[in-house]
């Protein structure tokens, strides 16, 4: 035998917080995939009626604002609402889907996508906090914005590393 070297065997190593961000990504894409689904189903059907048998099931009290936000406003969903609800959610269903997907390959393009939906949302987020604070609605800016961060210091890291001639892209 020689005492030639073995190749390597050993698995690349992944970024691990990019398959965290993926996983965020891909659990986010099966909720609005479940909420398009909900949204379809409710065609053809009361849904004020549907979601007063639901608070009356849950014994629902008067002070929940959310419960009776929804009571109210329920009358007003119609099949072409429905529809378009259903579209949007499963739109941002794929959207999510694709960006999952492409972290968890480490690709670049999602990279670069999901920096984009992400900064695209962040005003919306801070504006929704500064209009209520909810720890659900501080949790949510403060993931995204750390996931936003996370991203363009990455990304322009890369960056950094391609116009530097002694940069060898192991970091």
């Amino acid at each position: 035998m020689t005492d030639s070297p073995l190749p390597s065997l050993a698995k690349p190593k992944h970024n691990q917080w990019l398959i965290l961000i993926a996983a965020f990504k891909l659990a986010q894409a099966l909720l609005f995939a479940a909420l398009g689904v909900g949204a379809l189903k409710l065609l053809h059907k009361d849904a004020a009626d549907l979601l007063a048998q639901l608070a009356e099931h849950l014994h629902h009290t008067p002070e929940t604002r959310f419960v009776n936000f929804l009571l109210k406003y329920a009358p007003l969903v119609n099949d072409h609402l429905l529809r378009r609800i259903g579209a949007m959610v499963f739109i941002y269903a794929g959207l999510d889907l694709i960006e999952g997907i492409g972290l968890y390959l480490e690709q670049t393009w999602a990279e670069y996508l999901t920096l984009a939906i992400t900064a695209s949302f962040l005003p919306l987020e801070v504006f929704e906090v500064f209009r209520r604070i909810t720890l659900i609605r501080v949790s949510l800016l403060v993931v995204n914005a750390l996931v936003f961060l996370y991203l363009l210091i990455l990304v322009t890291g890369r960056q950094r590393g391609k116009s530097d001639p002694s940069f060898t892209g192991d970091n």
